[in-house]
């Protein structure tokens, strides 16, 4: 006799929490309830148990599974959630014996992703994300199907129904792959528009819940859903900030990152946290009230690495202060006096003018504005500095040279110098001082 997976899913879930060692299955409890509350489920029951090492067959040991099943009796539960990865065998031993709906962490994570993406890309990611997850436990809801049977009227079309499952899912991978290609063309088209005007770009990063989208919301006057849950935000987002002498920036935000955030949901969601990985300046948002905060700073620097932005300049922001006792915003500096931190609160606006005083001085270092003088011969630059939108003021001397005010990247300006063959002293050293 097989198992069927129950088809009538539901709200109602018993939650499964095993406290490890310290090491890479340790998860936190509380975080785990927020997860499960933000997806929608109404936990009824807790519970947990300690352990060295999971077990092989059923994650825990068999006796929690006698007390897990009669706890989802009890309630009427269609539903447990465990606050950690399964493995595929380890879900169907469990919904074997439970007779209901097994979850695991990562699942529950991508079905938060899945009821928040609203935008084409964003629900394209989380379901490219969602396949390549269901694709090892297709097996789950098709044992029926495993072996085709002999005899008349009985015989089979040539593949079981589970490897028609896994051809089709194979075939809308590719499609969905194909799709983000376009949409990572597009964002990289846009980049490259934004560097030839010379506008830096801003990511705003930061740990889930940290008050991302508030802070974006307050400083643009965007209105990007923003909620106290996880994941409020899914789907990128651009907007414009005056920032002082800096003139015009690209603010964008991005999805909140989680400690073991699945590595098929970083995939998924590359051409979005791209923005993160080429912009200027990461703004990495940390809530200052977290009890664990250096932890939730740790799990951003891990995801950054993986995305290849831990080269990007940083600028953390403290929020929440409001949230702290005698806390007031502030900068903090360096030894060499660069702005490394700033203390403010999103929902009370307060910092404001020290946040953009911060990114002022350190994107100062590399947007500057210059005077230069060009001779006819060297015409090719201006036409070069016009294409990437980079004069402000344009005029001519009576012996014919060109009189130019730029405000671009420096990297930018000694890559044009390079392509004109002149060399970076004939205008950058001798005329440091008329940086601005």
């Amino acid at each position: 006799m097989f198992f069927e997976r129950p088809q009538n899913g539901g709200e109602v879930a018993v939650l499964v929490h095993i406290d490890f060692p310290e090491g890479p299955n340790r998860e936190d409890l509380e975080e785990f309830r927020e997860l499960v509350i933000s997806a929608g489920a109404d936990p009824v029951g807790l519970i947990t148990a300690r352990r060295d090492v999971p077990d092989a067959r059923f994650f825990i040991g068999t006796g929690k599974v006698e007390e897990i099943g009669e706890l989802a009796r009890m309630h009427g539960a269609e539903l447990v959630i465990f606050n950690h990865s399964l493995s595929p065998s380890q879900e169907r031993n469990l919904e074997k014996v439970l007779q209901c709906r097994v979850l695991d962490r990562t699942g529950l994570i991508l079905d938060i992703f899945a009821q928040r993406a609203r935008t084409h890309e964003g629900k394209l990611q989380v379901e490219l994300a969602q396949l390549e997850y269901q694709a090892t436990r297709l097996v789950r809801g098709w044992t029926h199907l495993e072996r085709q049977k002999g005899g008349i009227g009985l015989r089979g079309p040539g593949e079981t129904q589970l490897e028609t499952d896994r051809r089709l899912l194979r075939e809308r991978v590719k499609n969905i792959h194909g799709r983000l290609e376009k949409v990572r063309a597009q964002r990289d088209q846009g980049r490259r528009a934004r560097q030839r005007s010379a506008v830096p770009t801003l990511a705003i990063v930061g740990y889930t819940n940290a008050g991302k989208s508030t802070l974006f919301n307050a400083l643009t006057n965007a209105d990007v859903y923003a909620a106290d849950q996880l994941f409020a935000t899914l789907d990128p987002t651009l907007r414009r900030l005056l920032v002082g002498e800096i003139g015009e920036v690209v603010l964008a935000d991005t999805v909140g990152f989680i400690r073991h955030l699945p590595h098929k949901l970083v995939e998924a969601f590359r051409a979005t946290l791209q923005e993160a990985a080429e912009c200027e300046l990461l703004l990495h948002v940390v809530d200052a009230a977290a009890p664990e905060r250096d932890h939730n700073i740790e799990q951003v620097d891990l995801v950054l690495n993986e995305i290849d932005a831990t080269d990007v300049p940083q600028l953390r922001i403290y929020n929440k202060i409001d949230m702290l006792e005698h806390a007031r915003p502030r900068i903090d500096r360096n030894d060499q006096g660069q702005p490394v931190a700033v203390w403010l609160s999103a929902r009370e606006q307060s910092g404001f003018d020290l946040l953009r005083q911060a990114i002022a001085e350190r994107l100062g270092n590399q947007v500057r504005v210059l005077d230069i003088r060009l001779s006819a011969a060297e015409s090719r630059l201006r036409a070069i500095l016009y294409e990437q939108g980079a004069i402000q003021t344009e005029s001519y001397e009576d012996n014919g040279d060109i009189c130019l005010r730029i405000r671009m990247q420096m990297a930018d300006f000694r890559r044009a110098l390079a392509r004109v063959g002149i060399p970076e002293d004939r205008f950058i050293e001798p005329v440091r001082e008329d940086w601005q």
